[in-house]
């Protein structure tokens, strides 16, 4: 080393997980964050509970599985109603972006506001790395803003989990129904309580 170089920095140890109480969230100042520029478009994370919580980024597969789905869905998809992806709808206490929704009518709808649960017919999440927070965390907001149907595509065993009846019981929220479907079963498109449809689940696995 030479006589002017500058010593070199110790590593820096990543933070432990705090113990003490953590501050949670409004979806107001969610939005707030967004709003004042402190939290972009480039920051991989969503709002699940009142906590900020980071966004696995995708895998090719993910990635396909879940452009696969919106082409799918758009086919059998009645008028009234589009398909968007991996772009946030507001729940009480969350801001989620799943990778799949049908939502009611049409876009321009949402200018001032993002879709909320009176809005959806259908949320998808695309799991692989996700899997266990997709069946946790997810399905119980989901299911606690009365999202009426929720499908998990599961990468990992090949299959479409189909979750329905939203309800809470002494303050636990969570699907009553639960119906899985392989490869070459179809499943069906409920929108306000009709069939419209359905997709057969190797259509929609990469």
């Amino acid at each position: 080393m030479s006589a002017n170089a500058l010593p070199l920095s110790p590593l820096i140890e990543p933070a432990a997980t705090p113990r003490d109480p953590i501050w949670r969230l409004r979806v107001e100042q969610y939005h707030a964050m967004i709003s004042a520029g402190i939290l972009t478009a480039d920051d991989p994370v969503e709002l699940l509970e009142g906590w900020l919580v980071y966004k696995m980024p995708q895998n090719p597969p993910h990635r396909v599985a879940t452009r696969l789905a919106q082409t799918a869905l758009e086919r059998i998809l009645p008028v009234g109603w589009y398909v968007d992806g991996q772009a946030p709808i507001t729940l009480e206490d969350s801001e989620p972006e799943p990778d799949v929704a049908i939502i009611r009518g049409e876009p321009r709808l949402y200018v001032n506001r993002h879709p909320g649960p009176a809005d959806l017919a259908l949320v998808v999440e695309v799991a692989d790395a996700t899997l266990l927070r997709d069946q946790g965390a997810k399905k119980r907001l989901y299911a606690r803003a009365g999202v009426a149907v929720y499908w998990i595509m599961n990468l990992p065993d090949r299959r479409c989990e189909v979750y329905s009846n939203p309800s809470i019981v002494g303050g636990e929220s969570d699907y009553r129904q639960r119906d899985d479907y392989g490869p070459s079963d179809a499943v069906q498109l409920i929108i306000d309580g009709q069939a419209v449809g359905s997709i057969t689940v190797a259509d929609v696995l990469p």
